[in-house]
């Protein structure tokens, strides 16, 4: 049983950690950065983390993905009308704006994700999680009547989430949200009736 000090200072060692993957890159990130950052030795990371640099980078990957899944509330679980599912394009296009470099989806998919098994499962679920979201929210807005009806949800939110994705990625790779905005708006226009 982990005392809410211990909980406090692993939780610390993971945001330094996650800190200095945005900022250098998950290769590039030792234990001893993270320490540094953390204001912990090697001794309280490997009581955290007793598997060392691979346990941790899971920790970082699971998260990332709550920051994403969460940075999205409430509006994810509020989509049932143009109005709703418009505030939520909005939310991720200034979110994911403002983040930039530092995006916690870019974290995820790009560096950490990429580095084991046990990482990709967690940014496979959180995919798993965010379409299961989208997907009750189109569904909920074809109950209105504000959807077209004639969709099929799971696959129109897997291209949803496609669109983030891709959207985030020029994003990161030029700084505008440009493309990311233009995405979601065309995916709405075909949603909303």
């Amino acid at each position: 049983m982990t005392t809410k000090k211990g909980a406090a200072t692993r939780l610390r060692i993971v945001e330094a950690a996650a800190a200095e993957i945005r900022e250098r890159g998950t290769n590039a990130t030792t234990l001893d950065d993270v320490g540094r950052r953390s204001g912990t030795g090697k001794s309280q990371l490997f009581h955290y983390f007793p598997q060392g640099r691979e346990e941790l980078l899971l920790a970082v990957a699971q998260l990332e993905a709550e920051r994403v899944f969460d940075d999205q509330q409430p509006y994810l679980d509020e989509l049932v009308s143009r109005a709703a599912w418009e505030a939520w394009r909005d939310l991720v296009v200034v979110q994911y704006r403002d983040q930039g470099l530092y995006c916690p989806l870019g974290v995820l998919i790009s560096e950490v994700g990429r580095h084991s098994p046990a990482a990709r499962a967690v940014t496979a679920e959180l995919v798993r999680r965010w379409q299961a979201c989208l997907r009750a929210g189109i569904e909920a807005t074809q109950a209105a009547g504000e959807a077209d009806p004639a969709l099929d949800a799971d696959r129109t939110a897997a291209a949803l989430l496609a669109t983030v994705q891709g959207g985030v990625t020029v994003l990161l790779s030029t700084g505008s949200a440009d493309h990311l905005e233009a995405g979601l708006t065309l995916c709405l226009d075909r949603i909303l009736v």
